[in-house]
């Protein structure tokens, strides 16, 4: 029987007349050029200039790491005086192929430069220098997340009553407790506690304040008494109706399911994850399914892709609407709309931003007859997310969503192959299997690298756990969780999210079952920062050239880093903003000062792989604790200005909270103006030439986010 043919589809090969090539261009390498080059065949394919668009995103990301870099941020002269540059150097390159290229790549290093100083004098804010208290009004601008008698809120618009000092912060990120269910728009007041943004927990660590400062926070606070409602918000308003349905979901979500269940279909369905035990995060995150919680490709991919498949089967199959219009193009604009109505109830973080602007890439080449995964389109949605949000390149998120795309684009263009019309259902599953199983090793060896730097944990078992669970994922529980968003509008949702429940909780049991299997293989070295840069080149690499040439760059980051990125423990780790010290002694770092448990404590705990719970030994008065590390050096603490003549004198390292006198010839001194201005400290004993290293947690103190002391 004929297929029914759709406007669009190739009905059989058409010679084309030939034409010229093309003028010298971005977009244009010409096959005499190829051969010329004296380059092998597939590398100059490789080095087509078509495939320009594809650096374009990493010469900004370098521009914003040299940013970074710089002590202070460049002048607005300074920034329109390189761009005329490179404008002119454009104009001088044109007759030349390669120098275009050259400038181009020039030129997108310029923009990463300049995106910070833009992004920072359109959204950035003063930083709160020091604690401030007093009752104050603020305008609700979004709710962060929720929990039995607390909500955590963005708050703008701070203006003091009762003559209380002014906050010249834009916004701030406030803890409300026991206060009124509050909404987007909503006008609040009452008696608040402000404290500067926190630094990074150590040394290479989240950087709390760069982001808050691009985010245009710039105090952390809560509410000290319940505030008052002085006005709610337009119901109108487009931000107060997405919270309001993505609270209506929650609350159905919570009525029909129990933990752990629910917690995980709040963070699939809206991106909620407030509600994820901690149990169920730990072992999805081991057995390699924590992308799962995280609204990304996958999801977006499934709900987008099943849109897409259901409103091509209807119009086709059942009405033969395909006689009269493009089902294929009507199919993708519906998976478009789906796309976008997902990513508006998700919260929108910066991995699935990116899936949706890939989604609306694939279904726009779709539209215009044009192949839909591409690395150009890769790039163009980097591009795009790099513009709107230059900070949220150095999350996590961005980082490991980015490497996984790369990688698996890269590897369908080197690995599609022609898909079967007819085969058996043991022939599909088997394709499913194999499917999934090649995605879970190309995706977890693209992010292994960002894993290990920013969570130091790996998921040895990763592939067993994906082949296990993405079964249940893409077959049970999000055609669930889609058909239960559609009928919560009529109150039919019960029966879906319970077939949804069902899927998490037997996700939950596999999880459980690879994470034990986990158990001794988790082992993960610590990197430094150069890992990063090795990675990022690596991806370039990879994503520019094509066929067998894309492995050289991942092949020689491995050796790279494994010589050059390796970073080592240390001995003695200081807070501060808290009491928390420790120091290494014979069952590894033991608690030194502070209390037994605190947020900074779990961070260190987590990073460096000890449990940190013994008490160090010290002999203690009321000047100064003394010890000696079994690493080598002896240290003090010093509590009263009375114990510098003494243990200066004695002792290799001064850790205090006092101002330490000029005079102290210990070969390490760390005290208050040091604390306070560079945050923790990471400090370790070299035995060989009796120094210590010592790393600060705070650097660039001339760049805006910083906090002036």
């Amino acid at each position: 029987m004929a297929e029914t043919l759709e406007t669009g589809d190739l009905v059989a090969p058409v010679p084309r007349p030939k034409r010229a090539p093309p003028p010298v261009a971005l977009g244009y390498s010409a096959p005499a050029a190829r051969r010329a080059s004296g380059l092998p065949e597939s590398m100059a394919r490789a080095l087509d200039a078509r495939r320009l668009i594809v650096l374009l995103p990493f010469a900004m990301i370098a521009g914003l790491i040299a940013c970074l870099e710089l002590p202070e941020e460049l002048s607005p002269p300074a920034l329109i005086f390189g761009g005329i540059v490179v404008a002119v150097l454009g104009l001088i390159a044109s007759p030349s192929l390669a120098a275009i290229r050259a400038v181009a790549c020039l030129a997108a290093f310029w923009l990463g430069l300049c995106l910070f100083p833009i992004h920072g004098a359109l959204f950035g804010t003063a930083m709160l220098s020091r604690p401030m208290y007093g009752t104050y009004q603020a305008q609700i601008d979004e709710i962060v997340s929720e929990s039995p008698g607390a909500q955590r809120v963005i708050v703008s618009g701070l203006t003091p009553i009762d003559g209380d000092r002014p906050l010249s912060v834009r916004r701030a990120r406030v803890l409300v407790k026991d206060g009124p269910n509050l909404a987007p728009g909503d006008v609040i007041a009452g008696r608040f506690r402000f404290a500067p943004v926190p630094g990074p927990v150590y040394p290479g660590g989240f950087d709390t304040q760069f982001h808050s400062y691009f985010d245009g926070i710039g105090a952390y606070g809560n509410s000290i008494k319940p505030p008052a409602l002085v006005s709610t918000g337009s119901p109108s308003a487009p931000a107060r109706l997405i919270d309001g349905v993505r609270q209506e979901i929650a609350a159905r979500v919570d009525a029909v399911l129990a933990q752990p269940a629910a917690g995980v279909a709040r963070a699939i369905i809206n991106g909620d994850e407030s509600a994820v035990t901690d149990d169920a995060r730990n072992a999805m995150a081991t057995a390699g399914i924590a992308h799962v919680l995280s609204v990304s490709g996958l999801h977006l991919t499934i709900v987008a892709g099943g849109t897409f498949w259901l409103l091509r089967l209807l119009l086709a199959g059942f009405t033969g609407l395909g006689r009269y219009l493009s089902v294929k193009r009507v199919a993708a604009a519906g998976g478009m709309a789906s796309a976008l109505f997902y990513y508006g109830i998700s919260g929108g973080n910066v991995a699935a931003l990116r899936s949706t602007l890939m989604i609306l890439l694939v279904f726009g080449a779709v539209l215009v007859g044009r192949r839909a995964i591409t690395m150009r389109n890769v790039a163009v949605a980097a591009l795009i997310v790099i513009a709107t949000d230059p900070a949220g390149v150095f999350r996590p998120s961005f980082q490991l969503s980015f490497a996984a795309v790369v990688a698996l684009v890269g590897a369908y263009e080197n690995l599609r192959t022609e898909r079967a019309k007819n085969g058996s259902f043991f022939g599909h599953a088997w394709a499913y299997a194999k499917g999934i199983v090649v995605t879970s090793l190309i995706a977890g060896a693209a992010t292994v690298l960002f894993s290990v730097y920013h969570f130091q944990q790996t998921s040895p078992l990763g592939v067993v756990g994906n082949l296990a669970t993405l079964p249940l994922v893409g077959f049970v529980m999000m055609p669930a969780a889609a058909i239960a968003v559609l009928l919560m509008p009529l109150g039919l949702e019960a029966a879906p999210l319970r077939a949804m429940g069902w899927s998490i909780d037997r996700m939950l049991d596999m999880a459980h079952i690879v994470a034990g299997w986990s158990t001794h293989l988790r082992a993960a070295p610590l990197l430094t920062p150069a890992a990063l840069i090795f990675g990022l080149l690596a991806l370039g690499w990879f994503a520019f050239f094509k066929d067998r040439w894309r492995l050289l760059g991942p092949a020689l980051a491995l050796p790279l880093v494994l010589l050059f990125a390796v970073d080592r423990p240390p001995d003695v780790l200081i807070s501060d903003t808290t009491q928390a010290m420790v120091v290494r002694g014979p069952t590894g770092l033991e608690r030194a000062a502070g209390k037994a448990e605190s947020f900074g404590l779990d961070v260190w705990r987590a990073t460096y792989g000890d449990p940190m719970q013994t008490q160090a030994a010290e002999s203690c008065d009321s000047i100064a604790c003394i010890g000696t590390s079994s690493a080598g050096f002896s240290y003090a603490i010093i509590r009263d200005p009375a114990g510098f003549a003494d243990e200066c004198a004695t002792s290799d390292l001064i850790v205090t909270r006092l101002t330490a006198p000029t005079w102290c010839g210990s070969k390490a001194v760390i005290d208050a103006p040091a604390l306070s201005t560079r945050g923790v400290h990471w400090v370790r004993w070299d035995a060989t030439a009796k120094s210590f290293e010592v790393r600060e947690a705070i650097a660039g103190l001339d760049h805006p986010w910083r906090i002036k002391p």
